[in-house]
């Protein structure tokens, strides 16, 4: 049986425009993606006590959101920041330190006219920018030639192409997403290379986009107007900072926190109906299936064989069409737990999962160095 719930997410929303939007700054995407939660979950910005962010100091988002929160987080773990975010929130709540949180992010990864600057002391600006260990793209492609070479490069291709061929799939089904062109395997395979053994759609969308998550008590919730998604279990853990450091390339912090969060929720993976996985990259996936529990050492490339993962395929995935279709302004974490929460609210009028009643949310940040998992489930 699950547990009892430590809160719920009573509203979710995205930004009014997501994708390429040059004329929008990320505090705009913030704003606005705040404003459309809370509507969602038919509450204001006076109720709102709590305030949970990623990449901004707290009191200047809340100053621009007009918000003063009694409550404050600004925990940061790279896309998988705001998937704690939902845990901290909801033990806050619990606590009785908030009574509102809002969670909310806005980037303007695609049109921002500023790089973001790296701190020259961090360790990987030391010892592997050097070296040619810059990017996302470099760290996460010498992670999947470890696993190409520990499991074999062919089986593992022809995963990685099944994960981005399915999550298009997906895409193709939800109106936001920026790509919803069809993809054939042929595409994926012609398609140029980014960082050997990355074509360029093995690899994240780079967009403009913000999202926000209302949360409050499970009473509270149960009065307002949209059905409650219940909090049910989480956890979060990291164990390297630079991908020199990563304890084994093929497997991810995903081996803590999915056992962990599973377990708080009273859950086994067999119970659940839908699972949102980050896919910064499509090896991103298969790693984390596999540290999950959902497969084997190296049993991934199998497990989502026969386009599994796709719409009708029995294993409903990324069913927003992830960050390789969907949206992925820099951190993504916030945009697989509004999808779980629309799943689970049978709000999806094309791409519902029929009958979806519990769901995994699992965000990695970093060069795998992060990941938090949470247990949503309704009542």
């Amino acid at each position: 049986m699950p547990s009892q719930p430590i809160a719920a997410i009573a509203g979710v929303a995205e930004s009014d425009e997501i994708g390429l939007v040059p004329q929008k700054s990320a505090f705009a995407h913030h704003a606005e993606a705040a404003r459309n939660a809370l509507d969602d979950a038919g509450l204001s910005r006076a109720d709102v006590d709590g305030l949970l962010t990623a990449g901004y100091a707290n009191y200047d988002l809340a100053d621009y959101l007009g918000v003063a929160p009694r409550y404050a987080d600004t925990t940061t773990i790279g896309g998988a920041s705001f998937v704690a975010h939902v845990g901290h929130a909801a033990n806050a709540i619990a606590s009785g330190l908030c009574e509102v949180a809002l969670i909310t992010h806005g980037q303007a990864g695609r049109s921002s006219r500023a790089p973001v600057p790296r701190d020259p002391n961090l360790p990987a600006a030391m010892y592997e920018m050097p070296y040619g260990m810059i990017g996302m793209p470099v760290n996460y492609a010498m992670a999947a030639s470890r696993y190409m070479h520990r499991y074999g490069e062919d089986r593992v291709r022809q995963g990685m192409a099944e994960i981005a061929v399915a999550t298009r799939k997906w895409a193709q089904r939800n109106p936001k997403a920026l790509m919803r062109d069809p993809m054939s395997f042929d595409d994926y395979h012609d398609s140029r290379w980014i960082a050997w053994p990355f074509h360029l759609l093995d690899c994240c969308l780079v967009t403009d986009a913000g999202a926000a998550i209302v949360l409050t008590s499970v009473e509270r919730a149960r009065s307002l107007p949209k059905r409650p998604v219940l909090v049910l279990g989480h956890a979060e853990h990291h164990d390297h900072a630079g991908i020199t450091t990563m304890p084994d390339l093929t497997v991810t912090p995903a081996r803590v926190t999915g056992p962990a969060a599973l377990a708080m929720a009273g859950v086994s993976l067999a119970d659940l109906s839908l699972a949102m996985i980050y896919d910064s990259f499509t090896y991103t996936v298969l790693a984390t299936l596999e540290s999950l529990g959902y497969c084997g050492p190296g049993e991934a490339p199998d497990f989502v064989a026969g386009q599994r993962t796709a719409p009708g395929g029995g294993f409903p995935l990324n069913t927003n069409g992830g960050g390789l279709s969907y949206t992925h302004p820099g951190m993504y974490g916030i945009f697989p737990v509004v999808e779980a929460v629309r799943q689970l609210r049978g709000e999806r009028s094309d791409g519902q999962v029929p009958d979806a009643s519990l769901a995994l949310v699992n965000g990695t940040g970093g060069a795998l160095s992060a990941t938090a998992t949470v247990i949503l489930g309704t009542d």
